[in-house]
């Protein structure tokens, strides 16, 4: 049964009169007749009985009257499904993120999705540092990503979402744990821990940056495969870190200490990158309440 089909047949089941059903459909009383004699041929059974004074429902036509529903329910999901995925109502976006210091960000963006576009699939991949989101975005495996970079590829565009500011991290016993801010100088002949590197790795090349300017390389001990390990690290006083407030505020730091910088430094920025090209209008509403929650006017995007 086709679902204009089902159409006739409940429109002629509700009234029981083929007239007023007719009128209902819009059409003429002949052409609809034929359908539901077209109809009752193809299923092989009579739908109405039919007399000069009244139209009733068959036992066969009864049996139908809700399998029809569902297939014109079924019609009327699929083409509002369809609408909806061409206006960013609907659909999946892969929203990639980098740990601990962005949870809060992405946990706001995700319950502003929820209230505002509930039809919208947001599917967080975590534990995605910034170079490899960045990656995965440039080659289709996400559709959006947080974090920090200091080099956008052209095929991208970015939002700024806030600022972090970079802080050093050592063990609470270091000897320059109470200080009020520390030089990068005075950390020339200590052990590093740093995350993984990577082309534009932000929190790592500014912690080259930030040496260089001192006048030496860090020499690292290990590498952290994410904050919260590198904390632990510098607990364990395996040496010191670059990190970042937000790390501070969202990572258990028992046995370790955060402090600023004093080297002259600008904040990181958090950003939100996705493809260009991307045809996908869920994505661009994801990114429009992105941007609306973080003060961004509305279509303002970085070009790198």
């Amino acid at each position: 049964m086709e679902v204009h089909e089902a159409r006739a047949f409940l429109a002629v089941a509700e009234e029981l009169h083929f007239g007023r059903a007719a009128a209902t459909l819009r059409i003429a009383q002949p052409p609809l007749s034929r359908l539901i004699k077209s109809i009752e041929k193809s299923l092989g059974a009579q739908l109405f009985e039919r007399s000069t004074r009244q139209v009733s429902l068959t036992p066969a036509g009864v049996a139908l009257v809700e399998p029809a529903k569902a297939l014109v329910a079924a019609s009327e999901y699929a083409r509002s499904a369809v609408a909806k995925s061409v206006t960013g109502e609907a659909g999946r976006v892969r929203l990639g993120f980098a740990g601990a210091s962005i949870n809060r960000k992405v946990g706001e963006l995700a319950r502003h999705v929820r209230t505002q576009r509930p039809g919208v699939h947001l599917e967080l991949r975590g534990s995605q540092f910034s170079h490899t989101a960045l990656a995965k975005v440039l080659d289709g495996a996400l559709d959006v990503a947080i974090g920090r970079w200091d080099f956008i590829p052209a095929e991208l565009r970015s939002s700024v979402l806030g600022y972090e500011e970079v802080m050093v991290v050592l063990p609470s016993n270091h000897r320059l744990a109470g200080e009020p801010r520390i030089a990068l100088a005075d950390l020339a002949e200590e052990s590093w821990v740093t995350l993984p590197s990577g082309p534009g790795a932000a929190l790592q090349n500014r912690l080259v940056s930030l040496a260089a300017a001192a006048g030496f390389v860090p020499r690292v001990a290990q590498v952290a495969p994410d904050s919260w390990t590198l904390v632990v690290l510098v607990a364990a006083q395996i040496g010191c870190a670059l990190s970042l407030d937000s790390v501070r505020d969202n990572v258990s730091s028992d046995g370790v200490v955060f402090l600023p910088v004093a080297d002259p430094q600008r904040p990181l920025e958090v950003q939100m990158v996705w493809r260009a090209a991307d045809p996908n209008p869920a994505l661009r509403s994801v990114v429009r309440i992105a941007q609306t929650l973080h003060g961004v006017p509305a279509g303002q995007e970085s070009r790198p």
